[in-house]
């Protein structure tokens, strides 16, 4: 009797070598047709720190397709997902062989496509690569669907589904789904919304929420039974989740930070999901005070902010512009990368540099007088000036001529360098010169703040980092003796607030501002606890803007700012690493403050009797600087030491002194040597009657006279005399006419009344020829001073005749 094991063991190698040409097939077909899923294009989307999106840029179809994984996607979602599409995902190779059994009956039964019968695998091919609804298109869509499972995991897979999923006119992807129906990130579902999302993509133009929320409505339902019969989630759950109306609107793509996303977009190309560093709260607050504050202002004009963590050095907030719709306001432009002038912002980095260099001190003193003769002679934006004035004064007040004194000894090449080694961008049309120090240059917010980091990282600049991927950058730019001291002078109440700091608790600002030439830019900056703030207000197009400037335009909107930032978080995490975390408020081992003296700029112990005026400043590294003078070498002075330097020289006079005080020659008898600190003579015109170099200077003796020429030669107002009073003609209501005329002097005569250059153009005091006709009655000051320096003054006083 023959038996059937030869036909048995038949099968296994028919079954094998089948088993071997459809697996072979299959690699064939795969190498000839490969899957191209990393090649399709998804949405730009840039994050805040905490995720939220900030802006989407749609692919080149325009289709908004967000990055999203399984990890950052609601469990409630996912659970409704699987459950109504496909429970079985995880254990079959990419097609269900019952659900496929299934749809056939039922299509069989209805005779009609009732089911598909596809899993999430098949769905996601036929997302990836359309087909018709025909038996070759099924056939090609479970290729594809073996061919998915043969390259990714399922996670991978379904990650596939979630990001390209059709959800209703150009959105693609859940989370975009979910901001654009919803205006919620995928994270925060409810049950009923992530059982809507579950099913919209089956139908997703007649069950789109904003057109259709009736059909949507049912259609969730049906998902929430599903979950029902598999007892997914619970009773209560699903009644509650039935009762929530399908409510939804086309939420438009995020935009809260259109110029730092756009930016982040160019430097990190094709990246699908960029994260910042940016507050998404905050950033929306700013953008808000920035708009708000720019309504008071012309249409033409916009603005900037750009927020810093000086320790951390992360942006968290930067808003580039008050109005990015605005075509007048030109709101497309990011004026946190624009070049502009900085006017007067860069100061406070000239005198830390120039202290570092000992050349001055925080109370060194400076003139802030006409720069005669000089080959750059600016003036102040008040038009007057104020004589000699400290250093600290010079800054807080922002004097132009005494910044111009301190770079000519610093160097404008040096000063050029050591910003531009510091991480400061800039641009000059020529080679560096005088005119940098007062805006004669090109730079923007962000590199003005990168230069303010330095007052708070013990003279180290940081470049502020947008996101993780910029590396840390930090530059010496001065010690942290100087940067100590320049943030002390920088720091004091805001405009306004003079009283109010003190009594409400305020803490301590140290701020700068800024207004370049022809009102065409106001800057402010700021340094308050964690943070730095630069606010920048003007024209895009670089247009003036008169009557705007940084003391009325761009304070208030950097105190409002100020007021608005965030409590420092000093918990675990906070980004703020130690190696970044090296800034301190305590006073530096080479900071100490000491009296001393003016004229001479040193303490009354290197000086003894030299002592005019005593102001206490703040010294670097025990050097006392003496007073900063035109042939002055950079030589710092040592307290314990006496002084040694050739420009002090020029203060200091010595002469010979007879018993009666009278100035002697140094042969005659019973004369002794004295020292005299005289003050420059550039302050002559400034100073008190007692000050000046005709009192401080001793009379020549008549029996033994001192025949030595002194420094300089005299000049005096001959035509009007000191502590006089001028009346107008009798009878007659107007006011005299006072002529100029001196004795003495060298080269050409600069007048002053009350500390005002006349040049003829007063509307009030008319120059004609050698005479001055008085603007009314009053009491006067009338100095002249010549071009070598030598300067007279007279104090008068102007009465009607028909006055009391």
């Amino acid at each position: 009797m023959k038996t059937g094991r030869p036909k048995i063991c038949l099968v296994f190698p028919v079954g094998l070598m089948v088993s071997l040409v459809i697996l072979l097939t299959f690699l064939i077909l795969d190498r000839a047709f490969p899957l191209l899923v990393s090649n399709r294009p998804v949405a730009t989307v840039v994050t805040a720190k905490d995720n939220t999106p900030l802006r989407a840029f749609a692919d080149d179809s325009g289709v908004w397709r967000y990055p999203v994984s399984t990890t950052r996607v609601s469990p409630l979602y996912l659970e409704a997902l699987l459950t109504y599409e496909d429970r079985w995902f995880y254990y079959h190779p990419g097609v269900n062989p019952f659900a496929m059994i299934r749809a056939l009956f039922q299509n069989l039964a209805e005779e009609r496509v009732v089911s598909g019968g596809s899993t999430l695998t098949m769905q996601t091919a036929r997302i990836l690569y359309p087909n018709t609804r025909t038996i070759p298109g099924k056939i090609k869509q479970i290729l594809r669907a073996f061919q998915l499972e043969y390259h990714y995991t399922k996670d991978e897979i379904l990650n596939l589904y979630l990001i390209h999923a059709p959800f209703g006119s150009n959105i693609e992807g859940v989370r975009t789904a979910s901001y654009s129906w919803l205006g919620k990130d995928i994270s925060e579902l409810t049950h009923a919304e992530a059982a809507l999302l579950a099913v919209l993509p089956q139908a997703p133009s007649r069950f789109r929420p904003d057109r259709h929320p009736d059909r949507a409505r049912i259609a969730r339902d049906k998902v929430l039974d599903r979950l029902a019969r598999f007892k997914v989630w619970s009773e209560q759950t699903i009644i509650a989740a039935r009762q929530e109306p399908v409510v939804a609107f086309r939420f438009h793509s995020p935009i809260a930070a259109p110029l730092a996303s756009r930016r982040l977009r160019s430097e990190f190309p094709g990246a699908s999901l960029i994260h910042s560093f940016l507050d998404y709260d905050f950033q929306l607050h700013v953008a808000d005070i920035l708009g708000d504050y720019i309504t008071t202002l012309p249409d033409q004009q916009s603005g900037a902010v750009l927020v810093v963590n000086h320790k951390s050095l992360e942006v968290i907030a930067y808003v580039g512009s008050a109005d990015f719709s605005s075509q007048k306001r030109k709101g497309h432009v990011d004026m946190v990368q624009a070049l502009r002038s900085p006017g007067s912002a860069l100061k406070p980095f000239l005198y830390g540099l120039a202290i570092d260099e000992g050349i001055i001190h925080s109370h060194s003193l400076l003139l802030d007088t006409p720069r005669f003769g000089k080959a750059y002679e600016p003036g102040n934006f008040s038009g007057g000036f104020a004589g000699p004035v400290s250093v600290t004064t010079a800054l807080q007040n922002s004097l132009n001529i005494p910044a111009v004194q301190v770079l000519e000894a610093y160097g404008p090449q040096k000063f050029h360098d050591r910003l531009k080694h510091a991480g400061a961008r800039l641009k000059l049309p020529g080679k560096p010169n005088l005119s940098m120090i007062l805006g004669g240059v090109g730079t923007d917010l962000e590199s003005l703040v990168t230069l303010y980091t330095a007052l708070s990282r013990g003279g180290q600049t940081g470049r502020p980092r947008i996101n993780q991927a910029n590396p840390v950058q930090e530059r010496f730019l001065m010690s942290p003796g100087a940067a100590h001291i320049t943030r002390k002078i920088l720091t004091r109440p805001l405009p306004g607030q003079e009283g109010i700091s003190q009594l409400a608790g305020v803490k301590p600002v140290a701020w700068k501002t800024g207004t370049s030439y022809g009102f065409r830019d106001a800057w402010a900056l700021g340094i308050m606890g964690d943070f730095i703030v630069g606010v920048w207000v003007g024209r895009p197009d670089g247009s003036p803007s008169p009557g705007q400037y940084g003391a009325v335009t761009a304070i208030p909107l950097l105190g409002r700012v100020l007021e608005s930032l965030p409590e420092p978080d000093t918990g675990p995490g906070t980004g703020a690493d130690t190696k970044l975390d090296n800034v301190t408020q305590d006073l530096p081992d080479t900071v100490e403050q000491q009296s001393i003296c003016w004229p001479s700029g040193l303490s009354e112990e290197q000086l003894p009797g030299s002592c005019m005026v005593r102001h206490r400043a703040w010294i670097l590294n025990h050097q006392i600087p003496p007073t900063l003078t035109e042939n002055r070498s950079v030589s710092p002075v040592g307290v314990s030491r006496g002084y040694s330097s050739p420009g002090l020289s020029s203060l200091l006079q010595t002469v010979w002194v007879d018993p009666k005080g009278n100035r002697a020659g140094p042969l005659c008898g019973g004369v002794k040597k004295m020292t005299i600190a005289l003050w420059p003579w550039g302050a002559e015109p400034w100073l008190p009657a007692k000050w000046r170099r005709n009192r401080l200077i001793p009379p020549v003796s008549p029996r033994c006279p001192d025949l030595a020429p002194m420094a300089g030669s005299r000049i005096r107002i001959i035509s009007v005399s000191d502590a006089s009073l001028l009346t107008s003609p009798p009878g007659q209501d107007i006011s005299p006419m006072i002529p100029l005329e001196t004795q003495g002097g060298q080269g050409r005569l600069y007048w002053f009344l009350n500390r005002r250059p006349l040049h003829g153009n007063d509307q009030k005091t008319q120059v004609a020829g050698k005479f001055m006709s008085m603007p009314g009655p009053g009491t006067y000051q009338l100095a002249v001073m010549d071009e070598a320096g030598n300067s007279d003054m007279v104090t008068f006083k102007v009465i009607l005749s028909n006055s009391p």
